[in-house]
């Protein structure tokens, strides 16, 4: 009787271990998908379209980017940043090409981090850009960027 309930225990526990371990996995798939189309909609239209408004809607008010760009220092707040988009001409507006791409995504609980491409002007742009999920949205909290050769 004892090894007939502590069967039935194991197989039980397990099952809902196996039922947990699926829910996280949905999770985090689906926080993927989420991230993916607010980098889409927000991150990179708005880079392309040069719109700091749309670009507002991906990060979180206190963001900090930091990198190199040419093998120099890059360091910046977001308004310092939206800033110079602003100011600048934007790749829509330029003519010129611009893609920007996904490399990957790692989700973790409440944060994440993507690794994306972006190509504009001269330059291409390798970004490491941190991700927390604050009010049930996903936000860039933080942006690292360097620019690579092709």
């Amino acid at each position: 009787m004892k090894t007939v309930l502590l069967t039935a225990f194991l197989s039980c526990t397990l099952w809902v271990l196996q039922a947990q371990n699926s829910n996280k996995m949905e999770n985090n798939q689906q926080d993927s998908v989420a991230i993916t189309q607010a980098l889409e909609n927000y991150y990179f239209k708005g880079i392309y379209e040069g719109n700091v408004n749309t670009l507002g809607q991906i990060f979180n008010p206190s963001t900090l980017l930091f990198g190199d760009v040419k093998g120099q220092p890059y360091t910046k707040t977001l308004d310092q940043y939206l800033d110079g988009v602003k100011n600048r001409q934007s790749p829509k507006d330029s003519g010129k090409p611009f893609k920007g791409t996904v490399i990957s995504i790692n989700v973790l609980n409440s944060i994440a981090i993507a690794k994306v491409h972006v190509k504009m002007y001269e330059f291409n742009y390798d970004e490491f850009l941190s991700f927390h999920k604050i009010d049930n949205r996903w936000l860039i909290v933080n942006k690292m960027i360097t620019d690579v050769s092709e």
